[in-house]
């Protein structure tokens, strides 16, 4: 049994470097004496990554070259690859994707490279408030339909996470037109910078949601696969006209894989409940 990602350490990126060259060290003198006792070592996988654990090195993601990118957000944000939107400031600080809320609105940092249809998506991430006494935020992780009408009323949305600051239930949804919803939630406790990992497996017959390197939820129905392709969206989503409560959402790391690779571990689970998405931008439920 592993530790969950709450229980790991924190780390920072010159500390994790320093864990990482004692690490890599201590394995290179282990292979090393046991070539001198059991013969040559065999070699490292190429699947396996360094790090927590998270779904890509549980599931095996990594196999067959499937890592296309892996943002670490070092140095200045490329405004070239990301486009924010909202009141607040977005930045990288300490090798994290930071965005820290104003008092009232809600921002955003969306992906503007190429979207995908299919594929693995996964970050890890933190949130903290500051205070207490107005309105909480919400984070939320999406993939968003990159298509010329743009992100509509977010009626093809795929979340990763929706969760309120200071509650332990998250939300998981996907929405296809014109009015499809279907949802699922779990109970998580989400702490005062505390990390976890979320993830999204998309493909022709199946999506597929992972909290912690665990598979919540497998959707088959052909209603929820749109087809459409997709791009990362992370949110502080504030209440409409309400003073909300300052806050911020980090983002350790963004990883995209392809297909390529056969997951190791089944990813059968529950499906999701289906109901109908009320503030779509089209059918016959869209809101005047």
């Amino acid at each position: 049994m592993f530790a969950p990602s709450s229980l790991l350490p924190r780390r920072t990126p010159r500390s994790w470097g320093r864990r990482t060259l004692a690490a890599g060290t201590a394995a290179l003198l282990a292979v090393s004496l046991g070539s001198l006792i059991a013969g040559p070592a065999s070699a490292v996988p190429a699947r396996q990554a360094p790090g927590p654990i998270h779904a890509g090195n549980t599931f095996g993601w990594y196999g067959h070259g499937g890592l296309v990118y892996d943002e670490t957000f070092v140095g200045p944000l490329n405004r070239k690859r990301w486009h924010v939107e909202g009141p607040g400031v977005v930045r990288t600080q300490h090798g994290m994707l930071t965005l820290n809320t104003a008092r009232k609105g809600s921002v955003s940092a969306q992906m503007t490279i190429p979207g995908r249809a299919y594929g693995r998506w996964e970050t890890r991430l933190r949130q903290r408030q500051y205070g207490h006494g107005h309105a909480p935020y919400r984070v939320l992780t999406e993939l968003v339909p990159v298509t010329d009408e743009g992100e509509g009323c977010g009626e093809q949305n795929i979340s990763l996470n929706k969760f309120t600051m200071g509650d332990n239930q998250v939300n998981f949804y996907i929405r296809t037109r014109p009015d499809n919803l279907f949802q699922a939630s779990m109970k998580r406790g989400f702490g005062q910078d505390q990390w976890h990992t979320f993830a999204v497996e998309v493909t022709r017959k199946r999506i597929s949601w992972f909290v912690d390197s665990h598979v919540i939820r497998s959707e088959t129905r052909p209603e929820a696969l749109s087809g459409r392709k997709f791009q990362v969206k992370f949110t502080m989503l504030a209440e409409k006209g309400k003073q909300m409560q300052p806050a911020r959402m980090q983002m350790d790391w963004l990883r995209y894989w392809t297909l390529q690779a056969k997951n190791e571990r089944a990813t059968k689970a529950p499906l999701t409940k289906r109901t109908t998405y009320t503030q779509a931008c089209v059918g016959p439920n869209a809101p005047n």
